[in-house]
């Protein structure tokens, strides 16, 4: 579904990307990991056209994604901040969204009822908690139907019960054989949820496959554990 080919991308003399050649298959969930500064986020704001990489290509179902800024309605995308306008309430944040992607969709009612965000629609987006900020982002990124999502650190201040039900609403895309990218600093999240992981090591590839291949490789007990042993390697 993702073809990546020979990315690279330096922001004034830091070289953030350095080739980077990465192919993402059509459905599962792939949790993109690395340090700060790996360029994981540089990656995934290439897949969506918000940065320009110096050279590479992406391709997404075979089409390049260069000049053509169509191919971003096939994506739902999750930021990991989300500004809100404070003036605006919940429903009314909501129909503009609606409004602007042209989409017609009920699937918002479905996903307010699941984060019961019944007694926060009327409220202005300035006066909630993060928590219920993130709610409503979710809400805003999976009431389309696209069969790409994309998710940056999409655990941020749920609480539990959220945080189950996020799962759940994550898995039940996959079986529509969506494809599902996360960002996650939340080591058991992306245990529990990712087919496969993509590790990212000062711009390049260092892995890609699932835990248990990781685990192997770094001939580490369990998934934590084989974080920190490329982490404790790419620090020394």
């Amino acid at each position: 579904m993702i073809e990546i080919k020979e990315l690279h991308k330096k922001f004034g003399k830091n070289q953030v990307l350095k080739g980077v050649d990465l192919d993402i298959n059509q459905g599962g969930i792939f949790a993109i990991l690395g340090p700060n500064g790996s360029g994981k986020t540089t990656l995934i704001k290439s897949v969506l056209g918000m940065v320009i990489p110096q050279s590479g290509t992406i391709k997404l179902n075979g089409n390049t994604i260069k000049k053509d800024w169509k191919y971003r309605k096939e994506i739902d995308y999750l930021p990991q901040i989300a500004n809100f306008p404070n003036n605006l309430s919940v429903k009314e944040l909501i129909k503009m969204i609606k409004d602007l992607r042209a989409n017609y969709t009920q699937k918002d009612l479905e996903l307010i009822e699941l984060f019961k965000l019944e007694p926060f629609l009327n409220k202005k987006l300035g006066n909630l908690s993060g928590g219920t900020k993130q709610k409503v982002n979710l809400v805003l990124t999976f009431m389309f139907d696209s069969p790409l999502i994309i998710l940056d650190e999409p655990t941020t201040g749920l609480d539990p019960i959220a945080l189950i039900r996020l799962k759940g609403l994550i898995n039940s895309e996959k079986e529509k054989g969506k494809t599902i990218l996360i960002t996650s600093h939340i080591m058991s999240f992306v245990e529990e949820i990712s087919d496969e992981i993509v590790f990212l090591l000062e711009g390049k590839i260092y892995f890609k496959g699932t835990i248990s291949e990781l685990k192997s490789k770094t001939d580490q007990p369990d998934f934590e554990h084989a974080i920190a042993s490329i982490l404790t390697k790419s620090y020394a």
